[in-house]
């Protein structure tokens, strides 16, 4: 595989916040990236680091660019779609269609009236007339008309509602993802994200604290249903996670063998939500 973005000991610091401390990372080409963690973990930071919005110490590369040396260069192969919308709110569709269309020489138009097709925006409507979930669509439409290799998408569905949402994700499988390119999103909303992630990473405190492809993340942890007379032998074997649903015990283990789990009650792979709450336990206390 080709290492699309390659992190070296990443560090930066806000006052006497280190927004990123040490971290390391690689992002291949063609994967579906997520950066999940509590407000205030270095997500954005990180997106900034590779979006060359911001300064850091260490050593970080994007398709070959230096994010801090040759931003025009970098921004060629990437594209961003944010949590607020940037647009002015006078500006029409058929006025944001254009300027995208001067300014960025691999934008297709056609690909992006293709899209606009299955919308309810037409090219004079204003911003200011939109939804929140019309300018999502209008951004997405432009980002996919756009020849990048990385999309980096910050809490992209933030105040969406479901059938936006849900719309969203199968525009960006559908319409733009292929092999050749990689998205790298952050969300707090991970189960609707989880059945097209490929890789996962937790941030926490500014430092990575599980980074692995989903194959391996579904290897390695295994939750178990305990039965009640194997309650005190499933917590000899140190349970990630411990909670109740309906008076029953549900454990979730790190790299313990199936074999030995399945002898104290029903296996299951854990959701995302529940790996992540258990590895950020102790984050808000």
């Amino acid at each position: 595989m080709t290492t699309l973005v390659q992190a070296r000991h990443l560090r930066k610091t806000y006052g006497t916040t280190r927004a990123l401390d040490d971290v390391s990372f690689d992002i291949e080409a063609g994967r579906i990236v997520g950066l999940i963690g509590p407000n205030g973990a270095g997500k954005t930071t990180a997106l900034k680091a590779i979006l060359g919005l911001t300064d850091f110490e260490g050593e970080l590369t994007v398709n070959g660019v230096d994010p801090r040396k040759d931003r025009a260069r970098l921004m060629e192969d990437v594209c961003f779609i944010a949590d607020v919308a940037v647009l002015p709110r006078w500006l029409r569709v058929r006025e944001a269609i254009d300027f995208v269309a001067a300014v960025h020489p691999r934008f297709s138009r056609d690909k992006c009236m293709a899209f606009l097709a299955h919308t309810k925006l037409t090219p004079h409507m204003r911003v200011r007339e939109l939804s929140k979930g019309m300018i999502v669509q209008l951004h997405l439409a432009l980002v996919m008309a756009i020849d990048a290799r990385l999309l980096v998408l910050d809490e992209p569905t933030l105040g969406l509602d479901i059938l936006y949402r849900k719309s969203f994700y199968e525009s960006l499988l559908g319409d733009y993802f292929d092999e050749d390119k990689t998205i790298l999103v952050t969300t707090h909303q991970i189960e609707e994200v989880e059945h097209i992630l490929t890789d996962l990473m937790f941030i926490r405190g500014g430092q990575l604290v599980l980074s692995a492809t989903m194959d391996a993340i579904g290897e390695r942890y295994v939750e178990v249903m305990v039965n009640p007379d194997r309650i005190d032998a499933a917590r000899a074997l140190g349970p990630l996670s411990e909670r109740q649903i309906f008076g029953k015990s549900i454990m979730l283990f790190d790299g313990v063998a199936p074999a030995r789990l399945a002898e104290l009650g029903e296996l299951h792979k854990p959701s995302v939500a529940d790996l992540f709450v258990a590895t950020m336990k102790g984050t808000y206390a």
